[in-house]
């Protein structure tokens, strides 16, 4: 498979390059394949059933071709799912999908896994570490830690925004050892991310390390994300025939939804999307008015979606039209106090306790399977809820299946989840043992040049 850039149709790269650069430093481009091959469903099957090992092989044999065997992709893909996704059916036109069985308890340790795993792959070839930088506005930093801690040849540092981050996903971050560490900056997360983004667009720095990104803006971390797409959309269709299937996914950076397409481009039966975000809604406000306006993150308690430049808006775009997306996308925001409210709706109405990220989808599908895609004038989008674009599937809504995306543990969130229910959710076992570590960050200013100072000094 040929990888060009957002910026630069002339780039061609193999999947090696593109994994392992991150993102074209030349350009500041983001990668993306050439085309999106169907696939053959039937392979995805096994007894009868939809299997996820066997849907991610077929999925990503076509992107890897001539760079990674067969035989050694579906060892790679095995090592990296000793768990899977989970679709928990919550009404009758419902679905949530769980992606917080992994490790880290978050839907950040599908990419995370795989893309660890290819690296190490393609570094046996190389000489000397690789050292990955990574922004993280929640969950991305500690399943990106997960996945490379003590994997040879490997380097990683973290940085996140100082407090502005669950307790919890704090602690997750605070308390690797060895070849991962953690910077907690003083500023957001769109401040780590310029972080990040200017250092691999330092020509100084690049000479002296090989470096590379485990963020959403590296196509390896995306395209395993598109496996859980194509395995729920399988089974909720094959539990539904002949209902269309509207997904409905949380989103900040929209690296997770930015997957879903590629999941749909190779032939999931996916009719339409939900974009879903709290008040950080610059791809919202990009879909209703046409215009597109980067903007300071704002802190909320679905802190993994405050993203205020979402990278993944450069993928979209390259992607499809403005019109294509209005076809495609409803969008929808939340502020913390829909959110509290959401939390609270779900769990008296289904039993279901769901993460403040789920609840921001929930509402949204709540809402739109109730028609609120019907009446969209007079709809100010400086006010939570709908944006007013009506795609191409609304019509269909109200009979339709949808499937949430539940990215993370609700344990993760326990006191804005017991706020809101008045019970505390239960914290898996994996997540206690995490909370009796020491905490090892290093503080980190945010200043461009005492990072790279930084780096120098100790990478």
């Amino acid at each position: 498979m040929v990888y060009t850039d957002t910026r630069d149709n002339e780039a061609k790269v193999d999947f090696k390059t593109a994994v392992m650069n991150g993102m074209n430093s030349a350009t500041g481009g983001l990668y993306v394949p050439v085309e999106f091959p169907r696939v053959d469903i039937s392979k995805m099957m096994k007894d009868g059933k939809v299997d996820f090992v066997s849907a991610a092989f077929e999925m990503a044999k076509p992107y890897v071709e001539g760079e990674i065997p067969d035989e050694d992709l579906l060892a790679l893909i095995k090592d990296a799912y000793p768990f899977e996704p989970k679709l928990v059916k919550i009404d009758g036109q419902t679905y949530v999908l769980e992606l917080s069985h992994g490790p880290t308890c978050a839907f950040k340790d599908f990419g995370a896994r795989f893309m660890a795993r290819a690296m190490s792959f393609f570094n046996k070839s190389e000489n000397g570490k690789l050292h990955i930088l990574v922004a993280t506005s929640g969950d991305t930093g500690s399943a990106v830690g997960s996945a490379f801690h003590n994997v040879e040849g490997l380097d990683v540092t973290i940085l996140y925004p100082e407090g502005k981050i669950s307790p919890l996903q704090e602690k997750q971050l605070s308390t690797f050892t060895g070849n991962v560490r953690a910077l907690k900056v003083k500023g957001t997360f769109d401040d780590c991310q310029k972080l990040v983004k200017t250092a691999f667009t330092d020509k100084d720095l690049r000479e002296k390390f090989r470096l590379s990104s485990a963020n959403s803006i590296n196509i390896s971390r995306l395209l395993p994300q598109s496996f859980y797409y194509m395995y729920a959309a399988l089974l909720a269709k094959y539990e539904n025939p002949g209902k269309e299937i509207i997904v409905t996914v949380p989103s900040g950076n929209f690296g997770n939804l930015t997957s879903g397409l590629i999941a749909r481009e190779m032939g999931a039966p996916i009719t339409g999307f939900v974009a879903a975000t709290n008040s950080n809604r610059t791809i919202p406000d990009w879909i209703a008015t046409g215009d597109y306006k980067a903007r300071p993150s704002v802190e909320t308690y679905a802190n993994a979606m405050d993203v205020g430049a979402p990278s993944n808006y450069e993928r979209i775009a390259y992607m499809y039209s403005l019109e294509d997306v209005r076809k495609l996308f409803a969008s929808y925001w939340l502020d913390n106090d829909g959110i509290i409210k959401a939390i609270k709706a779900c769990s008296d109405s289904t039993g279901y306790t769901i993460d403040p990220h789920g609840a921001v989808a929930y509402r949204a599908w709540e809402d739109i399977k109730a028609g609120a895609l019907d009446s969209l004038e007079n709809i100010d989008i400086t006010k939570p809820g709908i944006t007013p674009n009506k795609p191409e599937w609304a019509d269909k809504a109200k009979d339709a299946i949808g499937v949430i995306l539940e990215t993370a543990d609700p344990a993760k969130f326990s006191a804005i989840v017991k706020d809101a229910t008045g019970k505390e959710p239960a914290i898996p076992e994996r997540l206690q043992k995490v909370m009796a570590l020491p905490d090892r960050a290093i503080p980190m200013e945010n200043d461009y040049n005492k990072f790279k100072d930084w780096l120098v000094a100790n990478l």
